[in-house]
């Protein structure tokens, strides 16, 4: 009996070595993919997320001011008027 309890627990130590191993290569192909595809964006010149978000906040405050600015003349001109 006590060979074959070494038998298996033999077997389930080579089970979590080969699972620990498996997940070591999976992270290392994940990085390596995220590599190239970070690569091939960057010669796209695509632009970042904050990137996108830094001018969309510009474009939102300038069409703020273009706004506050025009109701200003429109009442600059009801004045004249």
């Amino acid at each position: 009996m006590q060979t074959r309890n070494k038998f298996f627990d033999d077997m389930s130590q080579m089970m979590t070595n080969a699972m620990g191993v498996a997940q070591g290569a999976k992270d290392e192909a994940e990085n390596a993919m995220k590599g190239v595809i970070d690569r091939w964006l960057a010669d796209r010149d695509f632009v970042t997320r904050e990137e996108f978000d830094a001018v969309r906040a510009m474009a939102q405050k300038a069409r703020e001011e273009n706004e506050a600015l025009k109701t200003r003349l429109d009442a600059m001109d009801a004045k004249k008027k």
